[in-house]
Parts: structure tokens; sequence; C-alpha cells
């Protein structure tokens, strides 16, 4: 009753300088009425007082008794006016006649009729009156006969004869036999609704609305089908059903729940004829099926959760513009690139521009660019759409095999070999002149060689799941749109492609003329390719010995650099020796970092600033891992029992984004501050066995990161899942929501 509040303070601010002067009437008095009963109807007569109007909007007639319903009343024509609190309205000044139908259900006819009159009006002068609520009661004639009012206005327009003689009202059927309502459970998360509509008589459709005070259940937004079109004297255009309405309810709840379930139904019809009868209210109790399995309701089915924002992007690949959705997922994709996911392929595509030797124009960088970022784009469409139609995952989750992540990091050892001058593997000479041969007349091979690195790249490098790429996943799998999803994957890796494109024309700017420098050149390229090679490796070493990795590269990568000597044979320039002695500082400190159990090259002294550890451990969310379905609904439903609500946070060794998580937003004291009344669960899908794909196959997910939450009732809230890397501050908000809904 806010709307009441704010009337009433408006009142009292505009009253007090008026009141003190006594200048104003009593309501009673500005707004006196009287009422006439003949037949079947009844006639409210307003008198307002001369300087007073009342509000057509804020006006009502309502019977307070159980046997007697009051049609819609048949408001006059008012007139128009303006003011400052209500905007433009209609209003009745003077005398003002409104005839209201009635109808008399059961066997006695009352003699009184009991009613409640709702009004709200102003002074000219400045005062508004709260809203009015006047109860009151007429002597009721003791027959039923229709009489015409003194007005002239004749019977309620409610009624609409068909025939010469008209209708009596013992014509029109009780509400429960026009509209014959029942419910059942359908499914254990759905309710069927279905009303038996009497001939000649009709519901509305926006009237309808189920409501509950079941625990741990939650309503879904009511399934209607289309209505028939009509144009009604009271509500305007609106939608109406004739015969039969079949609706269905989506209901989430958690698993293992059972009991009764409440519902309050609520909808209002009207006769052809003209009577429309009261809103009507239905208490039903179903009782609820047994369920091994939560239930949770979609973005089509809440009516008030917000729409995820893969969700989001995978209704504009089904429905909206081509055009727009590619362009809007290259922008995206560009966003991607500039994540760490897209960084390692800027040291891959710029060491086989080094690798091509002699001087590369803008023209040739940019071609082999082109080519690298093709087989990227291409790969990120085919190979996306062939496996989440096979095997219901990402691509990328599917090729952090080990031994797929072991070949790709000999593959970039090899490189980088190559790249010192140190490559000593030779194919059989008479191959090796043969392919020299067919390489002298035609450049393709450079080209052929730069897509597959690109491709190799899209699928086993850029390990990335984010919304864009969940969302055009979904499509193919949900919808079999391979084509519309397939594009969005296509402009999404052309977007993350830009950076790569840049750098392929700029590289005949950037790197130096033919000559010893360039030997040096492709040397750092092939420290470069040894840092992927780590990067890659990474998942699969224990942490101390990825420290170790990096220090053993910091060190003898910057030691090279620092005894690099110039053209004369003398030292190598100042500033280039100072970065290969950084580079050997900065491995000497990996090393100390690794000996005192840091995990972060980045931050390698982080445990010895924190004091041996606790505190960094301290700031470590406790997540309690779990493996299968099982353990998740064992999990849950303990959750439950305490009445915590539930984190759910898929987590892969090899994901870029679960590390940046884990780095700068979960650590953060606002986000542990609102998860500690959360039960924090962890599904490490690194190794991604069928334990791991069925239980991603049960939220219908395509890889890591991806973030669940379920509500203290056990039951999830998908509307809420978060995909990709998320920073602290806008993780915090989405926490709140999430929990708070």
């Amino acid at each position: 009753m806010s709307w009441l509040a704010a009337a009433a303070l408006a009142w009292l601010a505009l009253a007090q300088p008026a009141l003190a002067k006594d200048d104003f009437l009593p309501p009673q008095q500005a707004y006196r009425y009287t009422i006439d009963a003949a037949g079947d109807r009844i006639v409210v007569r307003w008198q307002v007082a001369p300087g007073y109007y009342l509000y057509k909007k804020k006006m009502g007639v309502a019977s307070t008794m159980a046997t007697v319903q009051l049609a819609e009343p048949e408001w006059p024509k008012g007139e128009d006016h303006t003011d400052d609190y209500f905007g433009t309205q209609e209003i009745y000044r003077g005398s003002v006649d409104v005839p209201v139908a009635f109808t008399v259900h059961g066997a006695e006819r009352p003699k009184k009729l009991a009613l409640e009159l709702k009004l709200q009006g102003c002074a000219d002068a400045g005062l508004c009156y709260p809203p009015q609520r006047w109860k009151t009661e007429i002597d009721l004639p003791a027959a039923a006969t229709v009489a015409k009012s003194a007005g002239g206005a004749g019977l309620s327009s409610l009624f609409k004869s068909k025939s010469p003689g008209g209708n009596k009202q013992d014509d029109f059927l009780p509400p429960d036999e026009a509209f014959r309502f029942g419910a059942g459970m359908e499914q254990p998360d759905s309710v069927a609704l279905t009303w038996i509509i009497a001939e000649n008589y009709y519901l509305y459709r926006d009237r309808i609305q189920v409501t509950t005070d079941t625990p741990n259940v939650t309503l879904g937004k009511l399934q209607l089908p289309k209505g028939d079109p009509k144009h009604d004297e009271y509500f305007g255009d609106t939608e109406v059903y004739h015969e039969v309405l079949e609706a269905s309810l989506p209901i989430a709840r958690p698993a293992g729940s059972g009991g009764t379930l409440n519902l309050k139904v609520t909808y209002q019809g009207c006769a052809e004829d003209g009577i429309c009868y009261n809103p009507i209210t239905k208490n039903v109790s179903l009782e609820l099926p047994p369920s091994d399995r939560a239930t949770t309701l979609n973005a089509a089915s809440s009516p008030q959760a917000p729409v995820a924002e893969q969700d989001r992007l995978a209704s504009l690949i089904r429905d909206g513009n081509l055009l727009a959705v590619l362009a809007t997922f290259f922008g995206l994709g560009v966003l991607l690139s500039f994540t760490p996911c897209v960084l390692p392929m800027i040291p891959i595509l710029s060491g086989i521009i080094v690798g091509q030797g002699g001087t590369v124009t803008p023209t040739r960088g940019f071609s082999l660019a082109f080519t690298y970022v093709q087989g990227m784009a291409l790969t990120y469409a085919a190979a996306g759409a062939a496996f989440v139609l096979a095997f219901k995952q990402a691509p990328q989750a599917f090729f952090q095999q080990p031994w797929i992540i072991t070949l790709m990091t000999l593959l970039f050892v090899v490189l980088a070999l190559a790249m010192f001058g140190a490559f000593t593997l030779q194919l059989p000479s008479a191959l090796q002149t043969k392919l020299t041969n067919v390489s002298n007349e035609q450049r393709s091979g450079t080209y052929v060689g730069t897509f597959i690195m690109g491709a190799l790249s899209a699928l086993v490098v850029t390990a990335c799941v984010a919304p864009a790429i969940i969302a055009a996943l979904s499509v193919i799998s949900q919808t079999g749109q391979i084509a519309r999803g397939a594009g969005a994957l296509y402009a999404t890796g052309l977007g993350m492609g830009v950076p790569l494109l840049i750098v392929g024309a700029s590289a005949g700017s950037l790197l130096p003329k033919v000559g010893p420098w360039m030997d040096t050149v492709k040397s750092l390229f092939g420290v470069l390719f040894l840092g992927v090679a780590v990067y890659l490796v990474s998942p699969l070493l224990p942490e101390a010995a990825v420290m170790l990795l990096w220090s053993l590269l910091a060190v003898v990568s910057g030691f090279w650099v620092f005894s690099l000597k110039a053209r004369d044979g003398g030292p190598a320039a100042a500033p280039l020796r100072a970065l290969g002695l950084i580079a050997v500082v900065y491995g000497i400190l990996l090393l100390i970092g690794a000996a005192s159990g840091s995990k972060d090259p980045l931050k390698p002294l982080d445990r010895l600033a924190a004091g041996g550890g606790a505190s960094t451990q301290e700031h470590e969310l406790a997540f309690q891992r779990i493996k299968s379905v099982a353990d998740l609904e064992n999990a849950v439903a303990a959750a439950t029992a305490a009445g915590r609500p539930v984190m759910l946070d898929f987590y892969a060794d090899w994901c870029v984004s679960c590390k940046e998580m884990e780095k700068y937003t979960f650590p953060d004291p606002g986000v542990q501050s609102l998860l500690a009344n959360a039960v924090l669960l962890q599904a490490d899908v690194t190794a991604n066995d069928d334990a791991d794909r069925a239980l991603m196959n049960r939220f219908e997910i395509f890889g890591p990161p991806t973030i669940a939450f379920y509500g203290a009732d056990g039951v999830e809230r998908k509307d809420f899942r978060l995909v990709g890397f998320v920073p602290a501050e806008r993780f915090r908000e989405h926490v709140k929501a999430a929990f708070g809904s």
C-alpha cells in the first residue's frame, strides 16, 4: 500500500496550512451520496460540493457480501483535469449518477445489500484528501424487477439482450459452472491447469494469476496459449479464452522434496450477454511426486530473474538480424583478444613471421597473420559445431588431454630449437630435395603451415570459455541452428585475431633489416617459444616444478642476453645488458619463491611477504571438492537442511579464466564476506573423464569456468549462472542478487 502512504503524505503536506484556517469541508460533506435500488441494479448518486472534484479512476463500488456480485459500474464521461499529483485525469463535479448491475447467488434474495465505496478527490483551493473507503448498506426491493433510473439511463449496459425479451438474471450460470477449473501435477516440475468454459462465456488472459506459500517451491511464469482477440468495453483490446483453456505452470524445488503444494489461483471472466463476474479465487492442494533431482527455472519461465549473459546472447543468435549477430560477436571477440587466453598467440605468430628470414614486408606479414587468424576462426566455428553435437562439450575441453598437451609442448620446444639454429633433425635427403623444389616453385607451404598452427592454437593454446562462446554452442546444441551458431563462433574468432593482424601488418617496420641481428631476433623468439611450451605444460606438472621451469628459462635467457656482443665484438648496449641482468635476478627470485612454496610466477615472494604462507591461506576460499552428480546432490541436500545457499564452481587446471577468478576475484574481502554463510563446492573437471562429463551434462554446460548458485531452498538459480572471468566488484553484486532472489 505504498501508494496509499504516499497519497496520505501528500495530503498532509498540502492540508496543513489550509486546515489551520478551517476553510475546507470534511470529505463526508464535500462528497455526499445516495443509493437507490431498482430490480437487479443500484444507482449511486454523488453530489460533489462546489469547488471540489472526484477522480474517476480512484472510485469504485464493491459488494461485501458473498452472495451478491456486482458488475463493472457504468461510469459516465467526466471532464479532463491536469494536476501536479496524478497528471491528466477524468474528474467529476456536481451531480454524478453511477448505475451498477448486480447478481444474487443462492435461492434466497437478501433484504439488504452491504457495499463499500472507494473514492478520492481534491479541492480546487489545493487540498487533496487521502483515499476514502466508506461502508454502507441499502434495502433491496423484494421483487427482482428491472426499472429505469431517475436520470433515464436505462438498464445497465453490462446486460446486453440478444432477444427482444431480454435475459433474465436466472439465465446466467454460477461462476463455478461457467468456468469449471481443475489442476494436477503433469510432471515433477510442472503443474497442469485446466478451465472448461461454458458456451457464450470467456476468460480474460491477463486476469489469471497463480501464487503459492509453500516453502522451498518457486513458481515460474505461467505458460498460456495465445487467446482470441477481443475489444472489451471496459478493458480495451485484450485476449480471451473460449471453450477450453489448458495452461502449464513450471515449478522449481530441491531434490528429494515432497509433501503438498498449495496454490492460489485467481481468474476472471464474463458472459457474452453482458455480466462480468468478480475475480474468482481457488485454493488448490497438490501432492508433489517424489524426485531425485532438483528442478530449476530457465529465463523463459522465471518472471523476475534476470537473463544470464550467455542466454541473452543465445537469444540474439537465434532470433536477431544476422548482420547484427555477426557484428556483435566480432566485437565480443575483440574484447576477448585482450584477455590472457589470446596473449600466447602473439609470440607464436611473431615467431612464424620471424622464421621467414629475409625482409618481411607489411603485405607479407599481414597475409601470414590473416592466414593464421583464418585457421583459428574457422577452427573455432567447425570444431565448435562438431564437438558440441558429438560430445556435448567445447572442443577446448577435449583437447586438454595430457598426450595432446605433451605433443604441443614438444612442438614448441622443437620450434624453439629451430630458432636457435640447433635443430639437427632432418628428413631423408630425397624427400628434403623434393620439398625444397616444391617450395622454390610456390610459397603455399608457408601459408598451409601457418593455417595449421592457427588451428592448433585455437584448440589447445586458447583454452577460453566465455559467455559469447557458450551462447553459440548452446544454440548449436539445443536448437540445431548450426549455421547461425557457427557463424557467431567464426565472427568471435575473427575479433580475437584483430591484434594478430596488427602485429602482422606492422612486422615489416618493427623487425630489423636483414643482417646478423636477425639471428639474435630469431633466438629471442626461440625463448618466447620455450615460454609458450612452459605455459602449455603447466597443468600437467606440480606447481613447484612449474616455478623451477620459469626460473630456469629466466636465468638462462637473461644470461644469454647479458652476454650478447655488439657488431664490433665488444659488449652489447647497456640497456640490452640491463634487461638480461633483470631476467637473471627475476629467475633467482623465482627459485627462492619455489623454495618458499609460492605458486604464482608473477608474485614469487608472496609467501615470504605473508609470513610463511599462513596469511595467504586465509585469503583462499575453502571449497569442498565434488566429483559426481551424486556428490553434488548430497552436498546440496545437506546445505538445504542447514538452511544455507550453495555456490558451485566448475574449475580446470588448464582454464585461464579459472586462474583469474582464483587470483583476482575470490580473495576479495567483500566477496568472501558475502560467501561466508554459503556452502562452497568446486568441481575439478581437469581430467574430463566420464564423471566430469556427466556432471557438466547435468548442468548442460560445455566447460569451465561456470559458476552456479543455489538458494537456501536447494533450487538452482539458473538465470544467475556466470560464465568466464568476472571482476570482484561485479561478482559481489551478482552474489547479492543470486542469494537474495
